[in-house]
């Protein structure tokens, strides 16, 4: 087994009606991600942190650093458009006892493969801490292409790739590239496709929905290890069921607050997101609380 592995939730950012860092609840949420075993990615896509300031993504980091005290891995997640204050932030990050630094594209210019390369080996570098590469079209407008993340996994201190781009085909080219790589791990951030990543080999999950069900995730790893593939589609089967509560018909944004809207029903946060997101309409809230009730029910999640 590598050293990174397994399920690493895209932890949700708890903040109050006033639009602040949560505190109380960021120490119940990585308890509850690590009571259940899985490792958590901090102010990842999932987690707004374009949206958090400089002081509460460090104390955030540091929150939940202190809360799982060892127990799982911390991930912490640095963005942004300029180089040596996302060298600065992941220096901090690791003060406040990060794990792994993991690294998304600046988005502001269109970047070359050259250019690509050159900035995440330049973090490695100047980091000297280990390193995921995180791939999200969806949100930089860029694709890296699996050509430079090659060459990126032969960097030191570069550990792994964290892919959200939905092209299960690429998907494939990366497991025949790194399934076997001792030094170098693959995870999927496209959940609705988990099984098939395991089954082709991947290292692990990155599940926006594992801030609710973690224990569901777990399982389906810890199946996949077993190669018991039925009981894996199975667990796809469900968490997609969840999973549909907070995202379907809605944008990116819109998805992240309905999830904090399920996680309330759990006791873990309130329903708020961030600036420049806004809060759903109060009707759509009470309808994901219904349907998340007769979930919480039907699979007997607490």
């Amino acid at each position: 087994m590598k050293k990174y592995n397994g399920v690493i939730v895209p932890m949700v950012t708890p903040v109050s009606s006033e639009r602040k860092l949560d505190e109380t609840a960021v120490v119940k949420i990585a308890d509850f991600l690590a009571r259940n075993g899985v490792s958590m990615l901090v102010l990842g896509t999932t987690g707004e942190s374009p949206s958090v300031s400089m002081d509460e993504s460090r104390r955030l980091v540091k929150l939940a650093s202190e809360t799982v005290a060892g127990r799982v891995k911390i991930y912490a997640g640095i963005c942004g458009n300029c180089v040596e204050e996302n060298i600065a932030n992941a220096k901090a990050y690791i003060q406040a006892g990060a794990d792994v630094i993991v690294s998304i594209l600046p988005y502001y210019y269109p970047l070359t493969s050259e250019q690509m390369f050159g900035y995440f080996k330049t973090l490695a570098e100047r980091i000297n801490f280990p390193m995921m590469v995180y791939n999200i079209p969806s949100t930089t407008k860029m694709s890296i292409p699996v050509e430079v993340v090659n060459e990126l996994s032969k960097v030191k201190h570069i550990c792994g790739f964290k892919d959200s781009e939905r092209d299960e085909a690429r998907m494939e080219q990366c497991l025949k590239l790194f399934k076997d790589r001792e030094n170098f791990s693959y995870f999927l951030g496209y959940a609705a496709v988990s099984a098939k990543a395991l089954q082709l080999g991947a290292d692990g999950l990155v599940p926006s929905t594992g801030n609710f069900a973690p224990g569901m995730f777990r399982a389906m790893c810890e199946y996949a290890k077993a190669e018991q593939w039925q009981k894996v589609e199975q667990l796809q089967m469900e968490t997609d069921e969840i999973a549909k509560i907070y995202q379907s018909g809605r944008t990116l944004g819109n998805s992240l607050q309905a999830l904090k809207v399920m996680m309330s029903v759990l006791g873990l946060c309130q329903p708020y997101a961030l600036p420049p997101l806004t809060d759903i309409a109060v009707a759509e809230q009470k309808e994901i609380i219904k349907e998340t009730q007769k979930i919480i029910k039907k699979y007997k999640l607490k």
